[in-house]
C-alpha cells in the first residue's frame, strides 16, 4: 500500500513509541501527540490520512479521546479514525461508525493478534473500510439480532465489498453491474437483515458489522 500519514493520539509515551516504530518500520509517516486537545488541533496542519486514537486521555482520562474521534467525523467526515483502546467503551460507540464517509475502526489493544493484523486494520481503515475488534462487533450487533441466513451468494459479494468500504458505484464496477442493480440489492439485503428504514444509515454499518460477525464466527 501507499504510504500512509498516521496521526497518532495516545497519553502513554511507550504505546506511542511502539506504534510510531512500526509504523514506521512498515514504510508510514507518523506524527504522535498525548492528548485528545492536540489531536483536534493537529489535524488541519498535518492533514493524515488516518487517525488512531486511543479512548481514554488527560485530563480526566475518560471519554476524551471517543469525544475527539466524534468531532473529528463532523468536522472532517471523510477523515478515517480507528480507535485503539485498552476498554470496550459502549457510549457513543454506534455514532462513531454511523458517522462521517471515510473509514473507521476499532481495536482492542490485548485483543490484537500481532503487528500484522494491526498494519491491515490500519491500511483496512485508511482506504475506507472497517476494521472491528470481533466483542465490539458482539456487543454493537448483537441487539440487532441479525443473521446471514436469508442472504443468497451475490448479497454477499457486494456485502463483502461494502465491508471494504467501497462505495456503490465502485461495487457496481468491481462486480460488473449497473449502479442501478447494486442500489437495489442493497436495498433487498437491508431487508433480508429485518433492518428497517427507521434506521436510516445505520443500516449499512449494521449489515456491515453483520458481515464481519460471521466472517469472524
Amino acid at each position: 500500500m501507499t504510504s500512509l500519514h498516521v496521526l497518532i493520539a495516545d497519553d502513554a509515551p511507550m504505546i506511542r513509541e511502539a506504534l510510531v516504530a512500526v509504523l514506521q518500520r512498515a514504510g508510514h509517516q507518523t506524527t504522535a501527540v498525548a492528548d485528545a486537545g492536540e489531536l483536534l488541533s493537529r489535524v488541519a496542519d498535518v492533514r493524515p490520512d488516518v487517525c488512531v486514537v486511543d479512548i481514554r486521555m488527560p485530563p480526566t482520562h475518560s471519554l476524551e479521546g471517543l469525544e475527539a474521534a466524534l468531532e473529528l467525523r463532523r468536522t472532517h467526515p471523510a477523515l478515517p479514525v480507528m480507535l485503539l483502546s485498552q476498554r470496550l467503551e459502549v457510549q457513543y460507540l454506534g455514532e462513531l461508525l454511523d458517522s462521517g464517509r471515510g473509514g473507521v475502526g476499532y481495536l482492542l489493544k490485548e485483543r490484537v493478534g500481532g503487528i500484522d493484523d494491526f498494519l491491515a486494520a490500519v491500511e483496512r481503515v485508511a482506504a475506507g473500510g472497517v476494521a472491528v475488534d470481533p466483542e465490539v462487533v458482539r456487543v454493537l450487533v448483537g441487539e440487532h439480532n441479525t443473521a446471514l441466513g436469508p442472504l443468497n451468494e451475490r448479497d454477499m459479494d457486494v456485502l463483502r465489498l461494502m465491508a471494504r468500504g467501497m462505495s456503490n458505484r465502485a461495487i457496481a464496477s468491481e462486480l460488473h453491474l449497473a449502479l442501478k442493480t447494486v442500489e437495489n440489492r442493497i436495498s433487498a439485503i437491508f431487508v433480508r437483515l429485518g433492518l428497517n428504514d427507521d434506521l436510516d444509515d445505520n443500516r449499512r454499518v449494521i449489515a456491515v458489522l453483520t458481515y464481519l460477525r460471521h466472517e469472524w464466527s
